[in-house]
Parts: C-alpha cells; sequence; structure tokens
C-alpha cells in the first residue's frame, strides 16, 4: 500500500497548492498518482466575523486558533474520501512534535490518507490537538510563522518515496538518511574546474570500486557533518572498515 492523498487544513490554501504544483509533487498530482486537497478553518466558522482564533486563557500575547473551526475542517477531510482503503493519520505540525525522519517519512508513505494541519498564530487550542490529532511533527527545533511551509516539506519528502514518482527508482533509495548515513559526493561534466577534478574512480567504469568509493565517502561524510548518526548505526565488517580508511587518507 501507497499514501494516495494529502489534505491540509490552512489559512493559506493558495499558498500550498501553488508550491505543491512545481517539481516532483506537481507532477505526481497531474498524473494522478497523488491528490491534494486544502480545507480552510474559515470556512467552517459560524459567526459572521469568520473568526478562527480568540484571546489565549491566562492572558499572553497573541492568539489562539480555536477549535471548532480546526476540528470540523479535519473531520470534513476525513470524510470527504471515506471510500479510501487504509489508515488515516492526522498530523498537527508543530515545534513541539517529534522530529521528521526519514524512517518516519517512510512509515507515512505507506498510510492511505495524511491530514496535515499548519497551524498559525500563537497557537493551537491544546484541546484540538488531543483530540482530533494523531500526533505532532517538527521540521526543527526553530520556529516560523506558520505550519505551511512544513506541510509542504512534508508532502515533498513522501511523494518522491512513493512508487512511480520518480524517473529512477533508486534516486530516492540513495538519498542522504535513506539508509541512515549522507549522502555521497556527485560530480558531473566537465572533469576539471579551477584545477578541481572528478575522482579517478569514477572515471574508471568499474562498478564495484565506484560502489566501494561511494560507500566510503558517504561514510566519510557522516562521520565529518553528522557522527550523532553513526551512534544509531551498526556498520558491518566492510563499512567499518571503509571508515576506517577514510580516517586515515584524510590525516
Amino acid at each position: 500500500m501507497a499514501l494516495t492523498r494529502f489534505d491540509v487544513v490552512t489559512l493559506f490554501p493558495d499558498m500550498v497548492t501553488a508550491a505543491a504544483s512545481y517539481g516532483v509533487t506537481g507532477r505526481a498530482i497531474e498524473r494522478d498518482i497523488v491528490s491534494l486537497s486544502v480545507w480552510n478553518p474559515r470556512d467552517y466558522t459560524h459567526d459572521r466575523h469568520k473568526s478562527v482564533d480568540d484571546r489565549p486563557y491566562g492572558g499572553g500575547p497573541g492568539m489562539v486558533m480555536k477549535f471548532q473551526p480546526l476540528h470540523e475542517a479535519v473531520q470534513n477531510a476525513k470524510h470527504a474520501h471515506s471510500g479510501a482503503i487504509g489508515p488515516v493519520k492526522v498530523v498537527c505540525l508543530s515545534p513541539q512534535g517529534k522530529p521528521i525522519t526519514q524512517a518516519l517519512l517512510k512509515s507515512a508513505s505507506q498510510l492511505s490518507q495524511l491530514v496535515l494541519v499548519a497551524g498559525r498564530y500563537e497557537g493551537i487550542d491544546e484541546r484540538f490537538v488531543d483530540l482530533d490529532c494523531d500526533e505532532e511533527w517538527s521540521i526543527g527545533d526553530y520556529v516560523i510563522s506558520g505550519g505551511e511551509l512544513a506541510a509542504l516539506i512534508v508532502i515533498d519528502a513522501i511523494t518522491r518515496l512513493l512508487p512511480g514518482v520518480l524517473g529512477d527508482a533508486d534516486s530516492a533509495v540513495q538519498d542522504s538518511h535513506a539508509d541512515g548515513l549522507l549522502d555521497c559526493p556527485h560530480y558531473t561534466r566537465p572533469e576539471q574546474i579551477d584545477g578541481c577534478a572528478v575522482p579517478e574512480v569514477l572515471m574508471g567504469g568499474n562498478h564495484a570500486d565506484i560502489a566501494r568509493w561511494r560507500m566510503k565517502q558517504a561514510l566519510g561524510r557522516t562521520w565529518q557533518r553528522r557522527p550523532d548518526l553513526l551512534k544509531n548505526k551498526n556498520l558491518d565488517a566492510e563499512q567499518d572498515k571503509l571508515l576506517k580508511e577514510f580516517i586515515v587518507e584524510l590525516n
């Protein structure tokens, strides 16, 4: 099973649909591999001002998004496609959520439907998070003005994992983080740029040597830039040997 539809609850629906119409995501939508719907909480308000936020209990700066418009938007998103077969998950994008990883995205790609809630203002009424959301996800330890950009990141990252989306299925398999490591360096023509040459091993045509070089570089780059990733990865004997070679060659 692979995910077939995204639903985004957002106060800026045009922002989401416009950005998602480009690149990999746009092509996947055009080819009906995945679909995208947006749901504006303002459409589910019941007052003449279409209020989606109010002052926080207890005082303090900013405004808080109200429960009812968000709740109705999510329920409509879930029920509009009730014929879909498979699991549905509602995720609130929040700096308080669990960090998004490649493993989390890969798991989410097996859902039938993913509803992403893009918050705004100071926050969201906690009762909506408790009653309507299955999980909270975060794109990092920083704060942006709203969840739309985070939702677009999730949509793009998951879409590229779906069968038939990328021109070469191996592209997703070889991406950084796909196997717990950063990607190796890549080169294209010309062979020389300001005295910097393409590594000879990549010019030789020996696929075994190239694969070995790429694994060594991926291990070395991870060791240099993200050593924390190696703590969670059990290296086999060959990988351990290649990493030690990289470190020796570096020195």
